[in-house]
């Protein structure tokens, strides 16, 4: 009896094969051998930035190619749902433009052109300006206008910059085929340098999304960017030749010159309307290094401060 009941009585071990242990060990099994027969959780993705060239996610944009269409879309639709004369402000504003100029620097300055209708001339360079000058001022401050989105669902950030750039082509499309109306116009027939203007509106498109894409990123951090980009494309409309020709400025100073990536932009542009004189291949060709730089620098900054745009913004 007394055995019996000092048996009963004595504690459980609290060694690591028992007690407490051995309970606890026992419940999760159980738990795990009741947990196997429910369905497992699905895998869990956790999003982690990518160093080097994937750092860019260049291969995310391209996944989220419908997302960048719908937004662009939008974008558009936006512009001109409320307007009175709707998409006729893509043909007038080009219009006002090359009038404004024809009088001021045409008439009054006395500018050179090459030796064409100065309307003609200033037209060439305010069709593809106009688009940088519309993307860039819009697409810097792209990120902050869509900061609910950006904030609370994740998708690739350089969606937001690069949809804004692409919903101004319809725009220079329009334009681009105002000033082919200009030209016929006038009597001018377009030398076989024409087959070349896709390419430099390839790159004004390309010009205008590395810029956007470094303002944008900037905006995001330091809120001062959007009183500077006003400011900025009035100083940099007068650094492109889209009023006066290349031949004004000095041989000596045109390396510093084609540092503009808008500065090739335009005398491409001109020179495959026109066949205006002298390519100035040199020009070009250092604003389309340059346009390059401002790109793949644009694409690292940008990657480099993504993780922190849904804090700050």
């Amino acid at each position: 009896m007394s055995r019996r009941t000092a048996k009963l009585k004595s504690p459980e071990p609290t060694g690591p094969r028992g007690g407490v242990s051995a309970r606890l060990g026992r419940s999760r099994a159980q738990g795990s051998a009741s947990a196997g027969d429910r369905s497992a959780p699905g895998p869990v993705r956790v999003f982690e930035p990518a160093g080097g060239l994937a750092g860019a996610k260049l291969s995310e944009l391209w996944q989220a190619r419908e997302l960048l269409s719908f937004m662009a879309w939008r974008d558009l639709k936006v512009r001109y749902t409320q307007a009175a004369i709707g998409w006729a402000w893509a043909v007038l504003q080009p219009l006002l433009i090359m009038g404004i100029f024809t009088i001021f620097f045409g008439h009054l300055a006395k500018l050179p052109s090459d030796g064409y209708p100065y309307p003609v001339f200033v037209l060439c360079g305010t069709v593809p300006w106009a688009f940088f000058g519309n993307a860039v001022a819009v697409g810097s401050e792209s990120l902050t206008r869509n900061s609910n989105l950006v904030s609370k669902v994740y998708f690739p950030r350089l969606v937001v910059p690069v949809a804004t750039v692409l919903s101004w082509i319809p725009d220079l499309l329009i334009a681009t085929g105002l000033l082919a109306a200009f030209v016929l116009a006038y009597g001018i027939v377009p030398p076989v340098n024409v087959l070349f203007l896709p390419v430099f509106l390839v790159l004004a498109v390309a010009a205008s999304t590395g810029v956007s894409i470094w303002l944008s990123a900037l905006n995001v951090a330091y809120r001062d960017v959007r009183f500077v980009v006003p400011f900025l494309l009035q100083l940099w409309l007068f650094m492109t030749p889209v009023i006066y020709p290349t031949s004004m400025v000095p041989p000596r100073w045109r390396w510093v010159f084609g540092l503009n990536p808008m500065a090739g932009v335009v005398e491409g542009f001109r020179w495959s309307v026109l066949g205006a004189g002298d390519p100035a291949w040199a020009t070009i060709t250092t604003s389309v290094v340059v346009l390059f730089a401002v790109m793949v620098s644009g694409l690292f900054y940008f990657r480099r401060v993504e993780n922190f745009f849904a804090d700050v913004i």
